[in-house]
């Protein structure tokens, strides 16, 4: 489906950013009063003192005044606790430097409640949105959610794929680069996982063990190429097309936009198929300049992303290509930067949110052993009309 905007505004081998907003404050305070420890006895290779003891629960409730089970429900974000109440406690923590320990809770429950979300890079807006969106999704469920970023290192979304081999966590959010979906299938291990991304499982994933949520890119691709020749385009490039991955989500969206130029009754021009080194706007930039001599071959831009798109826009702009009047640019993901940059920029947008609440539902019911056969889901997305397609009268 499709609308129109209206304008304004819209690794390591472990995981190792916590979801922050969410955990009481970690800055030590000055321990209780003990009572001075007996001196080391007679032969004593070193005569150090016994290290103190580390405060526990019971010792947070005495200093916050209320039971054990209340500190309990603070720390673990169960049960219902006064604001009031909450704030003294966690004060107490504060004041105590009380540190639960991960490991003794999972013995006990059998669940840490915390989630890893495994992206390649934590910069990019796309992963930062989505990282933000399951952040909500978890929490909204009692879950907290640790980040780990691959850099889409092979080695390192191995180890992802396996579980990170730690009990730390309860379930994997992850969003793979280098591994196809049928290898870090392969690879998963007993902890829950939820592949995220865009690619498809298809016929030849008919038995995968790990659920997968993203969406259609081959229809998203046809329609923002049937956009573009609503518009009178009908000379059409596509930019970012992935030479040696031929399961990344590029290789879709560039089917699709085969297929709706054969569908237009247009051709697919092979030399109007651009491949990038990487989905930035350098990149974007780049690979414009190097099509400079020519340019005036294509009326219109389908980017594989926003990045590539505004870095595409830049480039033309610089060399005097009006964007829309000469060219037409549509990029993909909706980033915030699309929407405020001169001309705004059309693009295929997400759900984002939906795919992180989707996602992190799924992990929680496997977590908690409410989880059916593993499927492949498909959420919504929508083609956002903006002004790189406009047409001028």
């Amino acid at each position: 489906m499709s609308g129109t905007e209206s304008p304004g505004a819209s690794g390591g081998a472990a995981p190792t950013t916590p979801d922050a907003s969410s955990t009481p404050s970690s800055a030590p305070g000055s321990p209780p009063a003990r009572r001075a420890q007996p001196a080391a006895r007679a032969g004593s290779a070193t005569g150090a003192q016994p290290r103190p003891k580390a405060p526990g629960l019971k010792d947070v409730a005495a200093e916050a005044g209320v039971s054990w089970k209340t500190v309990s429900n603070v720390v673990n974000g169960t049960g219902r606790v006064g604001e009031a109440t909450r704030r003294r406690v966690e004060e107490a923590i504060e004041r105590l430097g009380y540190r639960p320990s991960l490991a003794g809770r999972q013995l006990r429950r059998g669940r840490t409640h915390i989630l890893a979300l495994a992206v390649p890079e934590i910069d990019h807006p796309y992963f930062s949105w989505l990282a933000h969106a399951t952040i909500r999704a978890a929490r909204a469920r009692g879950y907290r959610v640790l980040i780990d970023e691959t850099g889409g290192e092979r080695a390192t979304e191995m180890t992802v794929a396996r579980g990170y081999d730690e009990r730390l966590i309860d379930g994997i959010l992850f969003s793979p680069l280098e591994l196809s979906l049928s290898e870090a299938d392969a690879l998963r291990g007993r902890t829950p996982m939820v592949l995220l991304g865009e690619r498809a499982v298809g016929a030849g994933h008919a038995q995968v063990r790990t659920e997968h949520v993203s969406i259609d890119n081959v229809r998203a691709a046809r329609e923002a190429v049937r956009h573009l020749v609503s518009t009178g385009r009908r000379r059409i490039a596509f930019v970012g097309v992935e030479p040696d991955a031929p399961e990344r989500s590029g290789v879709l969206r560039l089917r699709g936009y085969r297929e709706e130029l054969r569908a237009q009754g247009l051709v697919a021009d092979p030399a109007w198929e651009l491949p990038v080194a990487a989905y930035t706007r350098s990149e974007g930039a780049r690979v414009v300049e190097s099509v400079l001599a020519r340019v005036d071959g294509v009326d219109g831009l389908l980017c594989a992303n926003d990045q590539l798109a505004l870095g595409a826009m830049h480039a033309l702009r610089r060399n005097g290509v009006r964007v829309p009047g000469d060219v037409g640019v549509v990029g993909w993901d909706n980033i915030e930067d699309g929407r405020y940059a001169n001309p705004t920029l059309t693009t295929v947008a997400p759900d984002v949110d939906g795919l992180a609440a989707r996602a992190v539902a799924s992990l929680v019911d496997q977590v908690e052993g409410r989880a059916g056969e593993p499927a492949d889901v498909v959420v919504p997305h929508r083609l956002l009309v903006r002004e790189s397609t406009a047409v001028e009268r």
